[in-house]
């Protein structure tokens, strides 16, 4: 991968908040600092999902599911890595 597609998809990264993003796919209640939500990759009934809004990442402590933003919207959209950039560089 050659430096400038990394800067791009840097800047994109840092573009977006991850909160902002998920709170688009399922709803998030905000605990302390921690934002929790009901896992979408897997069958849930409690909140089990976590979204740090400081490290910019999610974890579900069920199904083990994590990453940043990227990953989020690769995972529930089931789209590539590169439309998964394109998505939230159009996104509004």
């Amino acid at each position: 991968m050659d430096n400038d597609l990394k800067s791009e998809i840097e800047e994109i990264r840092k573009s977006v908040d991850i909160v902002d993003v998920i709170k688009k796919y399922i709803p998030l209640e905000k605990r302390g600092k921690i934002y929790f939500g009901i896992c979408p990759f897997h069958k849930d009934t409690s909140p089990s999902l976590s979204v740090s809004p400081e490290k910019q990442v999610y974890k579900c402590f069920s199904c083990g599911a994590s990453g940043n933003v990227v990953n989020f919207i690769m995972d529930y959209e089931k789209v590539s890595f590169e439309e998964a950039l394109e998505i939230l560089k159009n996104r509004k």
